[in-house]
């Protein structure tokens, strides 16, 4: 009974999902436009960037399900004392989280905390939260597990994880550098006033899963860098559901089905006539003209989506991948994480404040990452 409600659940809220709910009725109209290719739907996937996924969203989900989030927050509450200390440490704490934990994640410890520390001071959480959603996009660029476009990037180029984050660095440091700059002017040195007593219940900590989940993180890592993902994804499932089975029952297994539609609608769309002229038209072949496409793409159909499609005009993964993480900034499309960091707040006007400073980041980000690398040697 048991194994029943996690698949209740799952089915519930992918009825709630949008994005969902368009993927697959995507997948039923080819399907009943071309029925001779649904036998060759499970080849369109990449099951690598797929059985990546899935034993960091187990690991971080072990993390988070440890308590050990809750706790470090709690710490962090101590140290701020201004409104622009809390916001700068909240911005580093979201990028960095970002870097490890991938940006949805980082989101999920950091806005709970933020609204935390709204409700027992002055501070206003809605630019906060805001600035917050600017980190992840900016700090996620930076490693192969920061987000999902770098996830399936990192497959596809086949570079290691070093060479990876060492062609993203300058980019995601002037970032960086640029949202630190902009969140220390748009917060005042104002002493945060706590408008009622602190009273925080202690967080018990679930040691033997946090040790678990970090014990597994390092190795998880390594074997996906020599690319035995597969395996790796196995014996972190197995280990699991031996030791905390309740992890996985908690697991978004939505997020990895809507992933695996992605690749299947994407790439059937791809193998149309009408899509590659179009495609064609746009000169990809030209590294200037790819970036310029995967950032334009990103605003209108979400980076990740937009870096699949491109990946299969061109193999040129570091183009790619600057326009499909500057393409994260400007509308809240951009990004899936803009979304969930603007459904966490309960400030209608969050939606505009959004796009007051991501939009203008936007074009600063576009234009960082034209310079680096149209600027600089290539790789």
């Amino acid at each position: 009974m048991s194994a029943v409600h996690p698949v209740l659940a799952l089915l519930r809220n992918l009825r709630a999902d949008t994005f969902f709910l368009i993927l697959f009725a995507a997948l039923i109209l080819f399907s009943v436009a071309d029925p001779s290719r649904i036998a060759n739907y499970p080849a369109l996937v990449d099951w690598s960037t797929i059985a990546a996924l899935t034993g960091l969203l187990i690991l971080t989900k072990g993390l988070e399900l440890s308590g050990a989030m809750r706790w470090l927050g709690q710490r962090l509450i101590g140290v701020m004392a201004t409104e622009r200390a809390a916001a700068l440490w909240l911005v580093l704490a979201a990028a960095l989280l970002s870097t490890v934990l991938t940006n949805d994640v980082a989101l999920f410890v950091v806005v709970p905390l933020t609204l935390g520390i709204c409700r027992i001071t002055n501070m206003q959480s809605t630019k906060l939260i805001v600035f917050e959603a600017l980190a992840v996009n900016a700090g996620s660029a930076l490693t192969p597990i920061g987000n999902p476009q770098n996830l399936f990037l990192w497959q596809l180029s086949q570079v290691s994880f070093g060479q990876f984050v060492v062609q993203m660095l300058p980019l995601v440091a002037l970032l960086m550098a640029v949202l630190l700059a902009v969140t220390a002017c748009a917060f005042g040195s104002r002493p945060i006033q706590r408008q009622a007593e602190e009273k925080h219940s202690p967080v018990e900590l679930d040691r033997p899963l946090l040790w678990l989940s970090l014990a597994l993180y390092l190795p998880f890592l390594v074997a996906t860098d020599l690319r035995y993902q597969g395996w790796a994804v196995l014996a972190v499932l197995l280990i699991f559901l031996a030791a905390r089975a309740r992890v996985l029952a908690s697991l978004d297994w939505g997020l990895l089905l809507v992933f695996v539609l992605m690749f299947i609608d994407l790439r059937l769309l791809a193998g149309l006539d009408i899509a590659r002229n179009a495609m064609q038209g746009l000169g990809l072949e030209q590294a200037r003209n790819l970036y310029l496409t995967s950032v334009a793409a990103s605003q209108i159909v979400s980076n990740v989506p937009a870096a699949i499609a491109l990946a299969e005009y061109s193999n040129n993964w570091r183009a790619i991948a600057y326009g499909v993480n500057v393409g994260g900034f400007g509308f809240m499309v951009g990004s899936l994480a803009n979304l969930i960091a603007l459904r966490m707040s309960s400030d209608r006007r969050a939606w505009l404040v959004f796009h007051v400073y991501s939009i203008p980041f936007l074009g600063i980000g576009a234009v960082l990452g034209h310079v680096i690398l149209f600027r600089t040697a290539a790789p």
